[in-house]
């Protein structure tokens, strides 16, 4: 199974693609921790984007698209991917789409855990404070979520389409949140 968890930065899909891959044996593809990775290399993708995430700027459609086209041979033999963090714009989810095509594969359901901006400036405010994530601190976060609401809110409408989207409530405990994930999962299957 392919899925999408889909959300603002801070709604939890981090958290809960690792609760899949642990139970699941499912692949998280986050293209957040990879550019992170990258930074924190000094790579030159790393240094190309490391001013475009402080700032809190989307990066380029053609680097996550070729992240995750450089990831994709890793799903071979697992119980399949979570795509976390991407797409994020309407030509990232139509070059998703393209390339689970020309691999025999496609997305089997996309879940977005929807949730109120204004609790998730506290949760990143309080991430922010804990782990220290340049990206996370509360002005790039304003960035971010306004970059969100623009661009990657209206795959809401490409995904719902498709017959692939289900509304989580991203605001609940993390074990409510994770029942609800399970039982879209389970209706999608």
């Amino acid at each position: 199974m392919n899925l999408i968890l889909f959300g603002p930065p801070g709604a939890g899909k981090g958290t809960q693609a690792k609760r899949l891959v642990e139970n699941r044996g499912m692949v998280q593809l986050s293209t957040g921790d990879m550019l992170r990775a990258s930074i924190a290399s000094r790579s030159d993708l790393g240094l190309r984007v490391e001013g475009i995430m402080k700032r809190g700027e989307l990066v380029p459609d053609d680097v996550v698209v070729g992240l995750i086209k450089d990831r994709l041979a890793d799903l071979d033999g697992t119980g399949g991917a979570i795509f976390d963090g991407f797409p994020r714009t309407l030509a990232q989810a139509e070059a998703l789409d393209h390339m689970l095509k020309a691999a025999g594969r496609r997305i089997d359901s996309v879940i977005r855990l929807k949730v109120d901006d204004a609790a998730l400036l506290t949760r990143i405010e309080g991430r922010f404070k804990e782990f220290n994530r340049p990206d996370d601190n509360p002005k790039s976060f304003k960035t971010r979520l306004m970059a969100y609401n623009r661009d990657t809110a209206p795959l809401v409408a490409y995904y719902e389409a498709q017959g692939k989207l289900c509304e989580v409530d991203g605001m609940a405990e993390i074990a409510a949140v994770a029942a609800d994930i399970d039982a879209a999962l389970l209706a999608a299957a």
